[in-house]
């Protein structure tokens, strides 16, 4: 697989992305039930192409990472969080993720962030490991947060300085 190109959605990739989500969708990382027709647009009014930048390699969507400001807080403005995050399972233990994770630091640097967050659940230990490898550092813990295939199951806050 050729090293993922990195962009900004477009509105063009809609039907891709809203395919990709579905087909990632898990327990391990969904907090909402999966996904049944009629599916919603992908995107929205809370949800924007320019909030998405993607990974593309061989002319398909490998993956998506959407950034996003937390709160509409002055106060707070500083701060941009991941808010979704998606790797196609032919792509996983490719790089793609970690690409996605790095273009997600720098975009968040370019838009004059200090700090970058997420939220990951507890019991999600790939996706725990990359973003601790990428530097992020768990700063709380929701014990118990969501109940998902009858068990409770931590939200874990994590972030890091840029």
């Amino acid at each position: 697989m050729p090293a993922p190109h990195i962009r900004t959605a477009r509105p063009a990739d809609e039907e891709d992305l809203a395919v990709l989500d579905r087909a990632t969708w898990s327990a391990l990382h969904a907090v909402a039930p999966r996904p049944q027709p009629p599916y919603p647009p992908f995107f929205d009014e809370r949800h924007r192409p320019e909030d998405f930048l993607v990974a593309e390699a061989g002319g398909r969507l490998l993956g998506y990472i959407r950034l996003v400001p937390p709160t509409p807080l002055p106060s707070n403005a500083h701060v941009l969080a991941v808010q979704g995050f998606a790797v196609a399972e032919e792509a996983r233990g490719r790089g793609v993720g970690r690409a996605l994770i790095r273009a997600a630091v720098a975009e968040a640097r370019r838009r004059g962030a200090r700090r970058l967050t997420l939220r990951v659940l507890g019991h999600n230990t790939p996706a725990r490991a990359l973003y601790a490898s990428e530097g992020f550092a768990v700063e709380g813990v929701l014990p118990q947060e969501f109940l998902i295939d009858g068990r409770y199951v931590d939200d874990v806050c994590m972030g890091r300085a840029l």
